[in-house]
């Protein structure tokens, strides 16, 4: 079956406290005002805008019990633990729900903290490994021992690979989420010595903008793809919107300069979208309070549309 004969479920996460700046809690309604829902369903899917996560109060209970290491407190090293522990399971039960449905579940953030939860409740519903492609200018690979600023969002990747607080590499009971043969980062230019070491460890393919320059993005992601489906059930797509260039995606907390042109970035959509591998995917990042006319959000609503057959 084609992605376009599938049924797509949006799933909003109106929060940023994973991050330093403030605003990409609005990323969700600006991809919406971009005309998301309208655009997918004149490509002949079926769409369901099931809202926005229900956002969980300031330290409130993250739903498991406090016990040794797995305490969760508040911690310069994981700042706002607590609450994005509660979120990400709260999105875990979402994402999970919509594949028990038979349907895609498409993310919408918020900063990339959710990857989380997205890329757990995937991997609960595969009969078999998870394949991940990572769109980002950083890593997401620092763990609280050697994140330089304590923002969970720069953690996500990590977590799923079963590094870091084990509260969230442990969060829905799969551990790790994805094997490191099966990811491939893309479009990476602001790495931290700790991600540099885990990369190292782990072996993770990672294609820099340096090397998309050399090799094409048409190369790239034949490699990427072959990685990242090889003896996997599936594939998870994370887009972070900062891998995109300035130029392209001005409305990003973090901007990172000589990033991934879009149509190079929507040449990988079309690539994803005829590997037919695809089982959900979060677009994330995207800050309405920096962005100049939605354009970052129009750009991400034209990444979707082709990634699902545009």
């Amino acid at each position: 079956m084609s992605i376009r004969e599938q049924m797509i479920d949006i799933i909003g996460v109106p929060y940023d406290l994973g991050a330093s700046c403030k605003g990409g809690r609005m990323g969700p309604d600006a991809f919406r005002c971009a005309g998301l829902v309208t655009r997918l369903r004149e490509l002949g899917c079926d769409v369901l805008d099931r809202g926005d996560v229900k956002l969980p109060a300031a330290g409130e209970p993250y739903g498991w019990s406090r016990t040794g290491e797995e305490s969760v407190s508040g911690s310069p090293k994981a700042r706002h633990l607590p609450e994005i522990v509660s979120l990400n399971k709260r999105l875990f039960r979402a994402v999970s729900g919509s594949h028990h449905n038979q349907r895609i579940p498409l993310v919408l953030g918020g900063d990339h903290s959710l990857a989380i939860g997205s890329v757990a409740g995937t991997a609960s519903q595969l009969e078999g490994p998870l394949g991940v492609i990572w769109f980002d200018a950083h890593g997401d690979l620092n763990t609280f021992k050697t994140t330089p600023s304590g923002n969970i969002h720069g953690m996500s990747l990590a977590a799923s690979l079963g590094y870091g607080h084990p509260i969230l590499t442990k969060l829905s009971g799969l551990r790790p989420k994805v094997r490191p043969e099966h990811v491939v980062l893309i479009g990476a230019r602001s790495l931290d010595p700790g991600e540099l070491k885990l990369i190292q460890q782990t072996g993770i393919r990672v294609f820099t903008i340096r090397e998309i320059d050399r090799i094409g993005m048409q190369e790239v992601m034949q490699q990427a793809l072959a990685i990242s489906t090889r003896d996997t059930a599936g594939l998870h797509l994370s887009f972070d919107l900062d891998a995109l260039d300035p130029a392209d995606a001005p409305g990003v907390g973090t901007p990172v300069a000589h990033g991934v042109r879009l149509d190079e970035a929507m040449l990988a959509m079309k690539f994803i979208y005829e590997n037919g591998s695809l089982r959900s995917a979060d677009f994330v990042e995207l800050n309405p309070v920096l962005d100049l006319r939605n354009r970052t959000g129009k750009a991400g609503v034209e990444l979707i549309c082709t990634l699902f057959g545009k």
